[in-house]
């Protein structure tokens, strides 16, 4: 039986003496949950040699520990349940209390996901209402290294109001509607980190087998090499005197320095950091709400987070464990007329994503963005799109989860219409859209009878603002009258579109475009 865990922490370099004390990581602590129904692995240190013995729920295993001090074990699944003991014994004694087994999820991304409770709408009643002994949250420290990790310093806590406020938000709205569905112990482990790199996220090694990754990778090692201690003292220094007047006088807050060898863009530092102690811990899957810090980069982003997400499974060494994202909000100014987009491209790579990578899914939210600002505050909206995915695909229920997404188009005849309703000769061309995903009470228009978002355009690629009419359950009529032979349609195309078509579950339809220009 191997022990993936064990495959990654024997590469690692120990942070500490061994001692004769056989010792745990902080994954594994009082008020935790193990993954139900998997056979969880469990592992520490202690001296080269040492036997050590992991009982819990009437199970107990052993093991020694390698000459490197390394030990693991892999217990029986168990149902949900608990509260449960476990006991730890070698050289000494660790009893880890209040242990429940229930659905463990990661939590990941950038400043989206680590976006706080406190700091939603509504966030007094969400946090007053936050009594969930048998939700678990661990808010793993933001830590950027390029020397791989196999611990941290943080624990377990149990939700309550005292606790629940500092935690990522989404995951929370996210984790308590797997508890209150499912009605089992729901454990949430928060590793996000504000404005981090996809790259990041990656093992360096990985990304350098990769030529379109070295420019980046180059980059972030001549800020690095190019940074010294002696730099970051007087960023500091500066910062405090910034700060200081910030406190007295108001005005533009002052940004905290960066070091650049240790931050969440350098390639392989928040893997190193904030993955690798997460390895091999037994979950049911990850949700990510990344890509804001990479839509400046969008043509490489399906293959990154291909590299990204098969990395960790295949460290995991669960499978193809799901895998669920959230598509980047609209934000900033609007577009008077069709326009491309940075982002745009982004939102396209992450549907992409769904084709190439198996089990994984997005929620669209191209309507919940703030223009003003890169974190909407509607973060329940968020998590209720999010967690639709796992209840259809891992629990079993009955339920649309998936935004209608353009399937195919084909060009039609425009008809000109009477005041009475009758329809005349044709006037034109337009383009007959299908969609796919749609529920089964099909598409409408939110808020106006009018169907907003559609741009189209000849051969001349010059797009126009299109009038659309719903036909049917799941197709869309657009046309223009400035475009004659129409080839290519787009629809949200834009940073922050103005659109407005869902289905009936309140989906908004996916963003994208017919065209490849």
């Amino acid at each position: 039986m191997k022990y993936p865990a064990l495959k990654i922490l024997s590469l690692l370099i120990a942070s500490h003496t061994l001692s004769a004390d056989v010792t745990l990581p902080h994954l594994f602590s009082d008020h935790m949950v193990l993954q139900r129904n998997l056979a969880d692995p469990v592992w520490g240190k202690a001296d080269p040699g040492e036997t050590v013995s992991v009982t819990i729920a009437g199970q107990k295993h052993e093991t020694v520990a390698d000459a490197d001090g390394k030990w693991g074990v892999t217990l029986d699944p168990m149902p949900a349940g608990g509260p449960l003991q476990m006991i730890i014994k070698g050289n000494n004694t660790i009893e880890l209390e209040n242990i429940l087994v229930g659905e463990v999820w990661v939590c990941s991304g950038q400043s989206n996901m680590g976006f706080a409770v406190k700091s939603t709408y509504n966030n007094e009643v969400e946090i007053a209402s936050a009594n969930f002994p048998e939700i678990r949250l661990l808010s793993l420290p933001r830590k950027g290294t390029q020397e791989p990790q196999d611990d941290f310093e943080a624990d377990w806590q149990i939700c309550s109001p005292a606790t629940v406020g500092g935690f990522s938000a989404v995951g929370y709205f996210f984790g308590r509607r797997i508890h209150e569905t499912l009605g089992v112990p729901v454990g949430l482990i928060d590793n996000a980190w504000g404005g981090s790199a996809a790259e990041a996220w990656a093992p360096r090694e990985l990304l350098e087998q990769h030529e379109q990754y070295a420019d980046y990778i180059s980059q972030w090692d001549k800020r690095a090499f190019e940074y010294t201690d002696e730099i970051h003292a007087e960023k500091m220094a500066e910062y405090k005197v910034a700060r200081e007047e910030y406190d007295k006088n108001g005005g533009k807050r002052p940004r905290w320095p960066q070091d650049p060898r240790y931050g969440q863009h350098r390639p392989g530092n928040i893997y190193n950091g904030g993955v690798l102690p997460l390895v091999g811990y037994g979950i049911q899957g990850m949700i990510w709400y990344q890509g804001e810090t990479n839509a400046g980069r969008p043509d490489n982003y399906e293959h990154l987070m291909g590299l990204v997400i098969g990395n960790m499974r295949e460290q995991w060494g669960q499978g193809d464990f799901p895998f669920y994202w959230v598509q980047l909000a609209d934000y900033g100014s609007e577009s008077a007329e069709p326009t491309d987009s940075k982002w745009a491209h982004l939102r396209e790579a992450q549907t992409k994503t769904m084709e190439s990578v198996p089990n994984s899914g997005q929620a669209v939210i191209i309507d919940l963005g703030e223009g003003r600002d890169i974190h909407p505050r509607n973060k329940q909206t968020v998590a209720d799109r999010l967690v639709r995915w796992p209840l259809a695909k891992e629990y079993g229920y009955t339920m649309d989860y998936r935004s209608p997404e353009f399937a195919s188009m084909e060009t039609v005849d425009i008809a000109s219409t009477e005041e009475d309703g009758a329809e005349t000769s044709t006037t034109g061309k337009g383009v007959l859209l299908s969609f796919d995903y749609n529920s089964s009470d099909g598409l409408i228009p939110f808020d106006t009878n009018e169907v907003k978002g559609f741009a189209i355009a000849g051969e001349d690629q010059q797009f126009h603002w299109a009038e659309a009419e719903i036909i049917g359950k799941n197709q869309v009529r657009v046309w223009s009258d400035a475009v004659a032979e129409p080839v290519a349609v787009r629809y949200a195309w834009a940073t922050n579109p103005v659109a407005n078509l869902y289905d009936k579950n309140g989906l908004p339809v996916t963003p994208f475009r017919t065209d490849d220009w």
